[in-house]
C-alpha cells in the first residue's frame, strides 16, 4: 500500500469517527429532552379525566415550539395532534383534515412498524425507532421516533405520543460513508500488497487476501479480525531466508514505532519483499499501526536485467565505429563515445560543453545544423550530410542521423546522433563521376567509329559487288555452269558480310539511348511492322490484347518487336504459323511474351541464343546477332528476358520492361 493510499484510509477512518461522535452527541442530547418531555407528559398526563382531546390542548403550549415533529394519536391511529413541525414535515394540516399513521407508513416497513407498536403497547413506549414514511405528497423521508403511552387517571393507556426527528439527510451522510468505507474496503481487500493493521493491543483491525497469501494463512482475512499479533512473528519466522534477521527487524520496528519505507526481506523460496511500517496516532497516543508488504521480486529482476541491458549497449555504444553524440536543446555537447573522438581528432574533455554546431561545420553548412536541430526539436527524426574539418584542420564528409531525446514527461530535451565518416566513400563517388564520364566518352567515340569502319567496310563490298555484276554482263553466255556458280557464291558471301555489318553497327547502339525519350504507343508500333515485315499467308499474327503505352527509344522498342517477331516467322515450319503477342501488368513493370508454334528450341542452346554470333541455324539471313540485340535493349530499360521452348512444340519468348 502506498502513503497517497494510507493517508486516504486514515483521514477516512477519522471522518467515520468524528460522524458518529457527532451523531452519538445528537442523539444523546435528544434523548435527554425526549426523557425531561416524557417526564412532564407523566405529570400532566395525571391531569388528564374526560377525553383525549382536552388533556392533549393542556400539552399544546409544552410542545409547540419544539424543533422535531411531536404527534399525538389515539389507540387506533388516528391523529389528535401535531405541532408545526410535524406539520410541515408531513405535509398535512391537522385542523383542516383527519389523518391515520397507517397512510404515513413505508411499504416495505409495514411489518416492522407493528411490530414496534405491539412493543410500544407492550412496554409503554419505545426508542430509536428509524424507518421510512410518506409524505402528503408521497415523498419519502427517513425518521427516528421516540414514543410512549398516555395513561388516564386509572392508569389506563388512551393514546400515544411521540417525537419524530427527520433523519434523511444524516441518513444520506451515513449511507456514503458506509459506500465510501465499503470501496475503501475493497481496495484494500484486493490490493496487490499485502496489508495488516493492527490497534495499539496488537489485535488485527483488518488485513487482506494478499497477506494471507504471502504468509501462508490458509483462512479468510475477515476470520483473523480480532485476532492477536504478538507471536505472529515468531510463527512466520520459518518463511524467510533468515529467520533471526526477520525476529529482529520486526521486533526492532515495533520497539522504535517510527515509520519505516522500504526495508526489504528475502523469504526461504527467494520471494523478496519490501516492507513498510505505519504508525498510527491520535492526539499523540499511539493507536496502532500499519503494515504493507510488497514483492518486488518481478522488480528486483528487471531492475538486474537493465543494469545488464546497460552496460551491454554502453560498451556496444563505446567500442562501435560509429560516432555518438548527444546534445541538450541550446546544442551543447552532453556526451561523446569513443569513435566520435578519433573521428574529429578530439579528446572527450575537449568535446564536453562545446557548441556543435559551431565546433566543426564548415561555413557554408552551418544553417544545415541549425534547420536539423530545429527539426529534433519539433520531435522529427532526420538524416543529412555536412561537410566538416577535424582537429587538425583536414576536410571530411559526415552522414549524420539525429533523433530527438525525451525526458520521462515525454519532452524534448535535446537530441542524439549518429556519425558516419562517408570521405572515402564520397571520394570514391567522384572517382566513379570521372570514370562515368571517361566512360561515356569512350562509348561515344566507339559509336562515331563503328559508324565510321562499317561505311568502311561497305563501300568495297558495294565495289565487289559491281564488279562481279559487271564481269556476268560482259561476259554472258560464255562462262560455264561451274563459273557462274562461283560467281553466285561470291555475291551470296558478299551479301552476308554486308548484313553482318549492319548488325552490328545496330548491336553497337542497342545498349543505348540515342533518341530523346518519350511516349510510344506499341499498339502503334505493332501497326508499323506489320507494313514492315514480310508475313507470308499462312502464318497469322495475333496480338491478345491491347498494348501499353511506355516511355522511352521508339527505334528500340521497334528493333526489340521486330526481331522476335522475324524469328517467329523465319523459323515456322507449320502449314497454318501462329505468332501471338501478349503483355501483363505489374505494379512496376509490363511483362510481354511474343509466342509461336514453330520448331522450338532444343533447351541445352536456352542458356546460349542470347550470345553474340551464335546462331541455331546457319544461313544467309541468320548472323547470330538479332537476340543479343533484343537482350540489350531488354537490360537498357532495367527489364529480363527469358523463354520456354519445346522441340517441334514452339517457342515463347518473356521479357519484363520496367516502368517509368
Amino acid at each position: 500500500m502506498s502513503q497517497e493510499q494510507i493517508d486516504i484510509l486514515q483521514r477516512a477512518l477519522k471522518r467515520e469517527k468524528e460522524a458518529r461522535r457527532a451523531a452519538e452527541k445528537i442523539l444523546e442530547d435528544k434523548s435527554r429532552e425526549l426523557y425531561i418531555l416524557s417526564e412532564e407528559l407523566k405529570v400532566t398526563n395525571s391531569k388528564l379525566e374526560a377525553s383525549v382531546s382536552e388533556k392533549t390542548s393542556q400539552l399544546a403550549g409544552v410542545f409547540e415550539n419544539i424543533i422535531d415533529a411531536y404527534l399525538v394519536m389515539d389507540l387506533g391511529g388516528n391523529v389528535l395532534k401535531m405541532n408545526d413541525a410535524a406539520c410541515e414535515l408531513f405535509g398535512y394540516n391537522i385542523l383542516e383534515e383527519t389523518l391515520n399513521v397507517t397512510s404515513l407508513i413505508y411499504k416495505e416497513d409495514v411489518a416492522y412498524a407493528f411490530e414496534s407498536f405491539s412493543e410500544l403497547i407492550e412496554k409503554g413506549r419505545f426508542s430509536n425507532y428509524t424507518a421510512r414514511v410518506y409524505t402528503k405528497n408521497k415523498g419519502v423521508r427517513w425518521v427516528q421516533i421516540n414514543a410512549s403511552l398516555i395513561f388516564d387517571a386509572n392508569e389506563k393507556p388512551i393514546a400515544a405520543q411521540g417525537i419524530i426527528r427527520d433523519i434523511t439527510d444524516q441518513k444520506k451522510f451515513d449511507d456514503k460513508l458506509i459506500e465510501s468505507e465499503n470501496r475503501l474496503s475493497t481496495l484494500i481487500l484486493n490490493l496487490d500488497s499485502a496489508v495488516l493493521l493492527e490497534d495499539e493491543n496488537r489485535n488485527i483491525v483488518l488485513t487482506n487476501a494478499k497477506f494471507c497469501e504471502i504468509f501462508k494463512i490458509p483462512v479468510s482475512p475477515e476470520l483473523l479480525k480480532g485476532q492477536d499479533c504478538s507471536n505472529a512473528a515468531e510463527e512466520s519466522k520459518i518463511l524467510f531466508k533468515d529467520p533471526k534477521l526477520f525476529i529482529n527487524t520486526i521486533n526492532r520496528i515495533l520497539h522504535e514505532k517510527k515509520q519505516v519505507i522500504g526495508t526489504e526481506l528475502t523469504m526461504a523460496d527467494g520471494t523478496i519483499l519490501e516492507l513498510d511500517f505505519i504508525p498510527i496516532l491520535k492526539g499523540g497516543t499511539y493507536k496502532g499501526h500499519l503494515w504493507t508488504y510488497r514483492d518486488i521480486s518481478l522488480n528486483r529482476k528487471y531492475s538486474k536485467s537493465l543494469e545488464a541491458q546497460k552496460e551491454k549497449y554502453s560498451s556496444i555504444i563505446a567500442n562501435m565505429n560509429l560516432g555518438l553524440v548527444e546534445v541538450d536543446n541550446d546544442d551543447k555537447i552532453l556526451m561523446v563515445n569513443q569513435s566520435f573522438c578519433e573521428m574529429s581528432g578530439y579528446d572527450e574533455d575537449e568535446l564536453i560543453g562545446q557548441i556543435g554546431g559551431k565546433l566543426f561545420p564548415i561555413a557554408e553548412d552551418e544553417n544545415i545544423i541549425e534547420r536539423e536541430n530545429k527539426k529534433r526539436l519539433n520531435g522529427t527524426s532526420n538524416s543529412y550530410e555536412i561537410n566538416v574539418k577535424d582537429k587538425q584542420g583536414t576536410p571530411k564528409n559526415w552522414l549524420i542521423s539525429g533523433a530527438p531525446n525525451y525526458n520521462l514527461d515525454g519532452e524534448v530535451i535535446g537530441s542524439i546522433g549518429i556519425h558516419l565518416d562517408i570521405t572515402e566513400l564520397k571520394n570514391l563517388e567522384k572517382q566513379k563521376e570521372k570514370i562515368l564520364e571517361k566512360l561515356e566518352k569512350s562509348n561515344n567515340e566507339l559509336y562515331e567509329y563503328a559508324h565510321i569502319v562499317s561505311h568502311d567496310l561497305k563501300s568495297p563490298l558495294r565495289s565487289i559487288n559491281a564488279l562481279v555484276s559487271w564481269i556476268k554482263m560482259d561476259n554472258e553466255g560464255k562462262f560455264d555452269d561451274p563459273t557462274l556458280q562461283n560467281l553466285k557464291l561470291i555475291e551470296d558471301t558478299l551479301e552476308i558480310m554486308e548484313n553482318l555489318i549492319s548488325n552490328i553497327l545496330e548491336y553497337s547502339s542497342a545498349g543505348s539511348e540515342t533518341a530523346a525519350s518519350k511516349e510510344v504507343d506499341l499498339n502503334t508500333t505493332m501497326e508499323d511492322l506489320h507494313r514492315l515485315l514480310f508475313v507470308p499467308e499462312h502464318i497469322s499474327i495475333n496480338i491478345l490484347k491491347k498494348l501499353p503505352v511506355v516511355k522511352g527509344d521508339p527505334t528500340k522498342f521497334q528493333q526489340l518487336f521486330q526481331n522476335l517477331m522475324s524469328n517467329a516467322i523465319k523459323f515456322c515450319d507449320k502449314d497454318n504459323g501462329i505468332v501471338e503477342i501478349d503483355v501483363v501488368e505489374e505494379p512496376s513493370f509490363y511483362q510481354f511474351s511474343v509466342r509461336d508454334n514453330g520448331i522450338g528450341i532444343d533447351k541445352k542452346f536456352h542458356d546460349r541464343i542470347f550470345k553474340i554470333f551464335h546462331s541455331l541455324n546457319k544461313s544467309k539471313e541468320s548472323t547470330g546477332i538479332g537476340l543479343s540485340i533484343v537482350k540489350k535493349i531488354v537490360d537498357l530499360y532495367e527489364g529480363n528476358i527469358w523463354l520456354e521452348s519445346e522441340l517441334g512444340e514452339g517457342t515463347t519468348f518473356f521479357f519484363t520492361i520496367k516502368k517509368q
